[in-house]
């Protein structure tokens, strides 16, 4: 039997933490006081039902995504799930994946469905790990700060978001996460409509910043370090040497080069790539991101992705 979830107001009385399993979110709402107690009342109501939900369909959801034509008993039953399966639908011709590649997203998504539909709230944000689902009133706007090495985090940009823009879910992916990757980048940032969106787009773009064959690699297969994992014996980063500057910059070229596909395909805003102190953005204007060299971030708060 597994514990209850948990759910408790950080020491600063402004967040919310949740956590059941491997599923620990933290949220913050703003709006008048009896507003906010209502999302986090929605927000806790919500959680405790999730993991059971997600665990129901695990077998499906670990198996890999299929397109449009696929047959509808294999499509996911759930609401999560559902919303995890079209984040990846859009890869699935282009690579291997399966919609566990959103499910951090698509979590947050839900509990932030759950919190604005119970309260009018002019901001709030649900942060999954890095895996972040925003709401944004008119007229509001929220800061994010994106960290270099999500095991060491220091900031290597913001990103200013307004309700006027587009983002509302922002993810980050690397092997120095807490979950696999199959390339090398210490992070991956990207904006998206939505998080489950960002969640997917982060995974293959982070995929795709690699130097294949590199000796300087350690690569392990995913079944060796969890038996359970959806990506069976792929072989994922553990380690990465020694690289000289030509070699960070074709690694960082071939995530380049898919985040600009994305980016034309209309399945991404922003994608900011990071490996060895070195960042690339790919941007489109209405979502910009800043490199922490180009100014200082704007004072108050972040969240961090």
């Amino acid at each position: 039997m597994r514990e209850r979830a948990q759910i408790r107001l950080l020491p600063d009385g402004r967040r919310l933490h949740l956590r059941d399993g491997p599923i620990d979110l933290i949220v913050e709402a703003f709006g008048v006081p009896r507003e906010i107690n209502a999302g986090y009342r929605g927000a806790a109501d919500r959680f405790m039902t999730v993991l059971d939900e997600l665990c129901g369909e695990l077998r499906l959801l670990r198996r890999p995504a299929r397109g449009p034509t696929g047959k509808k008993s294999t499509l996911p039953l759930g609401v999560i799930a559902r919303r995890m399966h079209e984040a990846v639908v859009p890869y699935c011709q282009r690579t291997f994946i399966t919609p566990m590649a959103a499910v951090a997203g698509a979590v947050a998504e839900e509990i932030l469905v759950s919190m604005t539909s119970a309260a009018a709230l002019s901001r709030a944000y649900v942060n999954n790990g890095g895996d972040i689902a925003l709401h944004l009133a008119r007229g509001e706007h929220l800061v994010v700060g994106m960290v270099e090495r999500p095991d060491r985090p220091s900031l290597f940009g913001t990103a200013v978001l307004d309700s006027t823009q587009p983002v509302r879910g922002i993810a980050t992916s690397g092997w120095r996460g807490r979950s696999f990757s199959l390339g090398i980048a210490d992070a991956v940032t990207v904006l998206a409509d939505r998080a489950a969106m960002a969640d997917a787009a982060a995974t293959v773009v982070a995929n795709a910043v690699d130097l294949p064959g590199h000796a300087g690699v350690v690569r392990v297969p995913a079944r060796d370090l969890a038996p359970d994992s959806d990506l069976g014996n792929r072989l994922v980063t553990q380690g990465v040497g020694e690289l000289s500057t030509c070699e960070i910059a074709a690694a960082l070229d071939a995530g380049v080069a898919v985040a600009k596909s994305l980016l034309s395909d209309g399945l991404i805003r922003s994608a900011a790539l990071h490996l060895r102190g070195n960042t690339r953005i790919v941007c489109a204007e209405s979502a910009r991101l800043v490199a922490a060299s180009e100014s200082a971030p704007p004072s108050g708060s972040f969240i961090h992705a």
